[in-house]
This record gives C-alpha cells, sequence and structure tokens, in this order.
C-alpha cells in the first residue's frame, strides 16, 4: 500500500514489502592496525598466532578484527562472535603473563532466533566442507521430537548431521526448531572439541524426563543414523543427486500419504506390503528408498538387502526433501 515500506532493486523494479531484512555481514575494522603496520592476513583481519600476538610481537589483538583458524577444518577464516573473543582475551592475558597458552581456532558455534523458529549450528556445514575441496563426509537428516511424543506440546527439530565417512568424527551440525535446538548443537559442539565420532553421540548419557526430552535423545538418534551407515547396516544416497540416471525411487509410505505429495516419479509400495511385492522390483540398479522422517525407509532397506537388491536410503525422508527442495513439483 501507499506509504508502506518498498524494496527496490537494482534493475529500478520496487516491491511492496512488511519487513526487510538485511543480511550484509561484518567486515573488521582494521585501519589501527594498518596505521601501526601490523601485518593482515589473506581475508583481511589482523593476522595473529596461536597466543594471540600480532606480528608486533609486543603487540595482541583479540575478537572480531583477528583471523581465526577454524576448528576442526583448519582453514583462515573471520568469525565475529562474542565466546571466541572471550576466550582469546584470556589466552592473549595469560601469554603477556608468561603462560604457555594457545588458542586451539573457532568452531563457529551460533544460534539465533527468528520468526517464533531457533536456528543453530556448529563445526563444518556442507558448503565449507565442499569449498575446502573435502569429499570424505558423508550427512544424515532427521526431524525427532524435543521431547517425547506422548508429552504435550512436542515440537518437532530438524537437524543435519555431517561426519566423516571413514573415521565417523563429528565435523558438524545445524538445526533448526520452535524447542530444544541449542542444547543439541551444544552437545555435538563438545563431541567436536573432543575429537569425538558418531558413536560417542549414539552412547552419549543426556538429561531424559518426559517434558524435557527422550530416552533417545535426538542426540543419540542422530549418532544411531549415522553409526548405523558406518557399520554398513545403511547406504545413503543424495537427495542432491535425484537426476541421476537408472535408479528407482521406492516411496514405502501409505498410499494416502503418497497421493498427498511424493518425489516426482517415485513409485508406491507401502512397507507392510513390501514383503509380498519385492517381486515388482528390478534385481538390477539402484533402489532409493524414501517415507516421512526415515525410519519406515530404513526398515524397507534391510528387507531389500535381504532379498538381494541394492538399497539406498535417502535420510530424513519426504520432510528433508520439502525442506531441501522447496518449490519443485510434490513439494
Amino acid at each position: 500500500p501507499d506509504g508502506g515500506l518498498r524494496v527496490k532493486t537494482k534493475s529500478g523494479a520496487e516491491f511492496p514489502a512488511g519487513l526487510a531484512l538485511l543480511a550484509i555481514g561484518v567486515k573488521p575494522e582494521t585501519k589501527l592496525a594498518k596505521e601501526a603496520g601490523l601485518s593482515l592476513g589473506p581475508l583481511g583481519g589482523i593476522q595473529v598466532d596461536g597466543g594471540m600476538r600480532t606480528s608486533d610481537p609486543a603487540v595482541f589483538a583479540v575478537g572480531d578484527a583477528v583471523e581465526v583458524t577454524t576448528f576442526p577444518g583448519g582453514r583462515r577464516a573471520l568469525i565475529p562472535l562474542a565466546g571466541p573473543a572471550n576466550r582469546q582475551g584470556r589466552i592473549a592475558a595469560d601469554v603477556i603473563a608468561g603462560k604457555p597458552r594457545r588458542f586451539r581456532g573457532v568452531q563457529g558455534t551460533a544460534v539465533c532466533g527468528l520468526f517464533g523458529l531457533t536456528a543453530a549450528l556448529t563445526g563444518e556445514t556442507e558448503k565449507s566442507l565442499k569449498a575446502a575441496g573435502r569429499k570424505d563426509y558423508a550427512k544424515v537428516y532427521l526431524h525427532p521430537g524435543h521431547h517425547v511424543a506422548y508429552y504435550p506440546d512436542s515440537r518437532p527439530i530438524f537437524l543435519k548431521l555431517l561426519f566423516g565417512r571413514t573415521d565417523g568424527k563429528v565435523l558438524g551440525m545445524q538445526a533448526v526448531g520452535e524447542e530444544g535446538v541449542e542444547k543439541r548443537v551444544d552437545v555435538a559442539a563438545m563431541a567436536i572439541q573432543l575429537g569425538g565420532t558418531v558413536t560417542d553421540l549414539e552412547e552419549a548419557e543426556l538429561c531424559y524426563a518426559p517434558q524435557y526430552g527422550a530416552a533417545k535423545d535426538p542426540v543419540n538418534i542422530a549418532g544411531m543414523i549415522a553409526a548405523n551407515v558406518m557399520r554398513g547396516d545403511l547406504a545413503l544416497a543424495d537427495w542432491s543427486d535425484l537426476e541421476k540416471e537408472g535408479k528407482i525411487l521406492l516411496d514405502v509410505r501409505d498410499e494416502s500419504e503418497f497421493n498427498s505429495g511424493h518425489v516426482p516419479g517415485a513409485v508406491n509400495i507401502p512397507l507392510n506390503q513390501l514383503r509380498k511385492r519385492v517381486g515388482e522390483l528390478p534385481k538390477d540398479g539402484e533402489i532409493w528408498v524414501y517415507c516421512r522422517v526415515g525410519q519406515r525407509s530404513y526398515y524397507a532397506n534391510r528387507v531389500l538387502l535381504q532379498n538381494g537388491l541394492k538399497a539406498l536410503n535417502l535420510p530424513g525422508g519426504y520432510l528433508a526433501y520439502q525442506r531441501i527442495h522447496p518449490g519443485k513439483p510434490g513439494a
């Protein structure tokens, strides 16, 4: 409406809006450092060593203006977070006082709230792993409730876990939901600091009461799914490879679920009919299986493998497809 907020694009077009978000990032203020002759890193931040000492051994720098090393990736980065800045300050003070301290790096553990949701992350993202040229990782998606379903007001958490394909080390976690998001990411953050694996997440003993969590916490479930992959009990397909030829997409949800929306090209055989109808599937080629969230498709995978078929699981099920490919047919 006239008088309201309008967004003007570079082309000159205008769009009415009720809210505008400016995600413009942060640049380090390094004017004083430049004038003092201190060395800057390749990203424009102040270059420091593990003790937070600059190129001038009498000058220390901490906080948003310094370049850091990512942990566990070991890359140079600019990560303006208050937690790392405070720890850097403590380390710099210890080094000045003659104590042998070193800053181990920044995981980028962060949380924010928007539109009634909480989003949090720690460690590597798939984007950062690809930028580093790493291919030796796997990922799982899951949508557990933040506490047991039978207790009122259980809210789902959309969670993604990244881990080493060969060693199972926890590399990163991202999660979005209404409740209980940040505490699950905090557990993964500590696992990363300690060099933990998905088995450590699987075995983690966490607080449980029905109003707070579940006997199998979302962190445990993420570890269990990833551990199944590590043990060879579950092979994964990738939602980003849906254009791959020669595969069969198998939807094992009930017919009513399938009819309400499905991945284009998928064949529907409900899980409770699969053992009787397994002969309808070809013995050669890959069968990519999905359900709603990933549990039924795991059971379907076991059935197919036991019948000599090559089955892979699409992690996170149809809910993951809808979030990874919003706006696509079926989503």
